[in-house]
């Protein structure tokens, strides 16, 4: 008889998105008169920038000629994406990163759930809490994890992240070999020195361990004394792994185009201690189980660093945090602690209840959808993530009934 993968059965009943949706989803049959304003997931509203839809409809065209046909691309992705990337996401800011290092992707949530395929089951994993649900969902599914109980799984390292330590998790007293990071943070909106992120990386250096280092918010930093990228630490490309995504910074979350960087020097280790490359193991599995993203879309993504594209993304993220700077100012008006908003289009807030409670009393009294803090960790529960990215008209209007239903 065909037998399922028992380890799926330890997941939560069900993502803590589908339950928000299911809330909100019963929240406007009941209430079919009343508007609801989403600030929980992070999904962009403001329109492709123009130079990244011209440059996808002349792709479009190429296609539709038998010269500018494009079939089955590179894998990796096509060069002039790839070069664009090195050099200015990360040799402009002095990381020596090669496009070669560099794998084009439909989502930095695909790649980051799907690296862990690469290490063996034994390992052990270090995951910030509150977390990314991706990070921890697909150990479980891998069968990494032990069973969960009072709100964690059972053979995980917790990196408790609270407002004691700034949000900036310390590092683990046991020893790990897989550790995620996540800046700017999703949930949390906070950031991490240069200082501090040389912490992490000489522990991984003397521990042999590896660094998933998710940089998908990196745009949204104002704060230039902050890093943008792991490769800006010294000795970063011998024990980390970058994730990248055009999706908050282009507004691609509807036209799916990511990368992860994966240096050279980085290596892992078989039973015996020898090391192996993981530029060699994630282009073997990348090549095996993905077929690489169509051409006018990385045309598109291209064409973010264009002098044009570049001015767009900027407004684009400009326009994003002025939200979060409206929630910001709200929050801080009604006496709310928060960190977040700053560097990043997410902020944390905390409450005086339960999650959840906070979610539905937004949801029931202010028709604003947040996300609740505990879908996300242990450590989340008390807090909510609001999110900026809509329209500063719906930002307002949100912070109007937000302000009405909290006084």
């Amino acid at each position: 008889m065909i037998t399922i993968n028992e380890h799926y059965l330890k997941l939560q009943a069900s993502y803590l998105f589908s339950d928000i949706a299911k809330r909100v989803s019963s929240f406007q049959e009941n209430n079919p008169d009343k508007e609801v304003i989403k600030l929980g997931i992070g999904d962009v509203t403001q329109p492709l920038p123009k130079a990244c839809t011209a440059a996808f409809h002349d792709a479009i065209d190429e296609m539709a000629t038998e010269a500018g046909f494009h079939g089955y691309g590179p894998e990796q992705g096509y060069d002039f994406l790839r070069e664009a990337i090195a050099e200015n996401d990360f040799r402009s800011r002095g990381a020596d990163i090669s496009a070669d290092e560099i794998f084009v992707s439909d989502g930095a949530k695909c790649d980051t759930g799907n690296f862990q395929e690469l290490f063996s089951n034994d390992i052990t994993i270090a995951i910030p809490d509150p977390v990314y649900p991706v990070y921890l969902d697909t150990n479980v599914m891998a069968g990494r994890t032990e069973l969960f109980k009072d709100g964690r799984y059972g053979g995980l390292v917790y990196l408790d992240s609270t407002k004691e330590n700034n949000f900036v998790p310390s590092l683990p007293k046991e020893k790990v070999d897989l550790i995620y990071l996540c800046f700017p943070n999703n949930p949390t909106g906070s950031t991490i020195s240069r200082d501090e992120l040389k912490t992490w990386v000489d522990y991984a250096r003397e521990s042999k361990a590896l660094i998933l280092f998710d940089a998908a918010y990196e745009s949204f930093i104002q704060d230039d004394s902050l890093p943008k990228s792991i490769y800006e630490i010294e000795g970063a490309k011998e024990v980390a792994v970058e994730f990248r995504s055009f999706s908050k910074t282009a507004g691609f979350t509807g036209t799916r185009c990511a990368f992860t960087v994966v240096p050279k020097a980085c290596v892992a280790f078989d039973k015996e201690g020898n090391s192996h490359s993981l530029h060699a193991l994630w282009n073997r599995r990348h090549c095996t189980k993905f077929n690489g993203v169509s051409y006018p879309v990385q045309k598109a993504a291209a064409a973010v660093y264009s002098p044009e594209g570049k001015a767009e993304v900027k407004a684009l993220v400009n326009y994003y945090m002025k939200n979060a700077d409206h929630i910001c100012k709200t929050m801080e008006e009604l006496g709310y602690d928060y960190v977040g908003g700053k560097n990043s289009p997410y902020i944390w807030i905390k409450g005086d209840i339960d999650s959840w409670e906070f979610f539905d009393m937004l949801l029931h009294k202010a028709g604003v959808v947040c996300t609740p803090g505990a879908g996300f960790g242990k450590c989340g529960d008390g807090y909510i993530r609001i999110s900026a990215f809509n329209s500063f008209e719906n930002v307002e209007k949100a912070m109007k009934r937000v302000r009405k239903a909290l006084q």
